[in-house]
């Protein structure tokens, strides 16, 4: 009776998990530009603005050390301020990226104090090339160095639609 309970729950599990990565989000309508981005760490969010309205929201992963805005160089923290997307690659060893203006002078001179490196290379982006199947899944944890990561398929609308000098305010 235990072990049939148990089969049970272990199979609507499953059922679960591939409903959860299989199922299909919401895409950004064809050809709008998105001229604002805003992230909310403790939520777990980036929002998307094109001229002032809100287009769609995604649900990130960030620096394994979320709380707090970035000290310096090596702390996992994702930086918060604002900044603006200041380069596009599509290249990167994560799957494609957007990156952020971080440091900005604010952040140099609050580094300079410590004699800490202020780090750079935020970037918005992709998984780990090779690692595109984890999906939907990384969002269970935070694991980047800082950056703010979103599934391959959300980097790549991001990369298409995000303009260069794009503003992203990067809130706690």
């Amino acid at each position: 009776m235990i072990k049939k309970a148990v089969v049970r729950v272990c199979i609507l599990l499953l059922i679960t998990l591939v409903a959860y990565y299989f199922y299909p989000e919401e895409k950004l309508p064809p050809d709008i530009k998105i001229n604002s981005l805003v992230v909310l760490k403790s939520k777990r969010q980036l929002l998307a603005y094109s001229n002032g309205k809100l287009i769609k929201t995604y649900k990130i992963s960030l620096g394994r050390t979320p709380v707090g805005d970035k000290e310096y160089q090596g702390d996992g923290k994702t930086p918060e301020g604002i900044y603006c997307i200041n380069d596009k690659n599509p290249n990167s060893s994560c799957y494609m990226n957007l990156g952020v203006s971080y440091p900005d002078q604010q952040d140099i001179e609050r580094c300079k104090k410590t004699n800490k490196h202020t780090g750079g290379d935020i970037k918005i982006h992709g998984l780990l090339n090779g690692q595109g199947y984890i999906g939907k899944f990384h969002r269970w944890y935070d694991w980047t160095a800082g950056c703010i990561a979103v599934t391959n398929d959300e980097v790549e609308e991001l990369y298409n639609a995000v303009e260069i000098g794009a503003k992203i305010e990067i809130k706690p």
